[in-house]
């Protein structure tokens, strides 16, 4: 676990972006917003799907707390990163399994006089973007992506492979026959990637993780890359190709598009509240609950 700073600063305008299509979140939401009221402190909540909304009051937030599950948490971080705020997220876990939330539901109450308080650290966590190049367009300025989880290059509702040719900044890594390739974070790495093969990393760490989706005689399974580095995709033979980002956001490729990946300069923030559990005992304790 990251060790808190001596100097935290205290939270006096709490966010809470939360899922309406659960009733938990909502009812999370009133006894937060109950417990705020009665502390004096400034508040606001808002739908974690409404962007909009999300990236109005950042700039005068100092903590997101988002209520849900883990993609809940990507749609938050979403706006804060496309917003380029310094507002640092923490999850309170309404939903199953919960890698990305720190607290659960019963804790609100604590944690959230510990942001009053001060009493927590901050994590940093590298965010990607993805830019899609368009083959129809060559002149045409890319499509932009941000992404906290992975960037997906994959076949779509067809059950037909894809072709991917693959390359690592100048140096061409392999041409993948597959159903996909995952581009992940660190924090991504604990979700698509690891479920296809590819490493846990540690959630501070720097660096791109590249693999591909059932790979027809692949000899490369899984890559781990500096920060640095540009991963890039390009289609070479789909019926129907997409790129998924963060699992909430799907747009379609055609065969000659490219996917470029790259490392985000500017970190998200992630609260670490006192007495939390450390990441290699959250990683067991969360697998441990996962259906066998």
């Amino acid at each position: 676990m990251t060790a808190r700073p001596a100097t935290a600063t205290p939270a006096r305008r709490i966010g809470f972006a939360y899922n309406p299509t659960i009733e938990a979140a909502i009812d999370l939401r009133e006894r937060a917003a109950g417990w705020v009221e009665m502390q004096g402190l400034g508040h606001w909540a808002a739908p974690a799907a409404d962007q909009a909304a999300l990236r109005e009051h950042l700039a005068e937030t100092d903590v997101l707390v988002v209520l849900g599950g883990d993609g809940t948490f990507l749609r938050a971080a979403q706006a804060v990163i496309e917003a380029g705020a310094d507002v640092p997220l923490l999850g309170i876990n309404v939903g199953k399994v919960g890698f990305l939330s720190k607290v659960e539901a019963g804790a609100l109450e604590r944690v959230l006089g510990q942001l009053a308080a001060g009493d927590y650290g901050i994590e940093s966590r590298m965010a990607m973007e993805g830019l899609i190049h368009r083959a129809a367009d060559p002149d045409g300025e890319p499509e932009r992506v941000v992404a906290l989880n992975d960037v997906v290059i994959a076949r779509g509702s067809l059950a037909r492979v894809v072709r991917l040719e693959t390359s690592i900044g100048e140096s061409h890594l392999a041409t993948f026959v597959a159903d996909g390739l995952i581009v992940a974070s660190p924090t991504g790495s604990t979700g698509y990637s690891f479920s296809a093969g590819g490493p846990i990393l540690d959630p501070t760490a720097k660096n791109l993780v590249v693999t591909p989706i059932a790979g027809y005689l692949a000899t490369i399974r899984s890559v781990v890359v500096r920060p640095t580095a540009r991963v890039r995709c390009r289609v070479l033979m789909a019926d129907e190709a997409l790129v998924s980002v963060d699992g909430r956001q799907d747009l379609g490729l055609s065969v000659g598009d490219v996917v470029e990946v790259r490392a985000i300069e500017r970190p998200v923030r992630l609260v670490e509240p006192a007495g939390s559990l450390p990441f290699w005992d959250l990683v067991r304790q969360k697998v441990e609950l996962l259906p066998s």
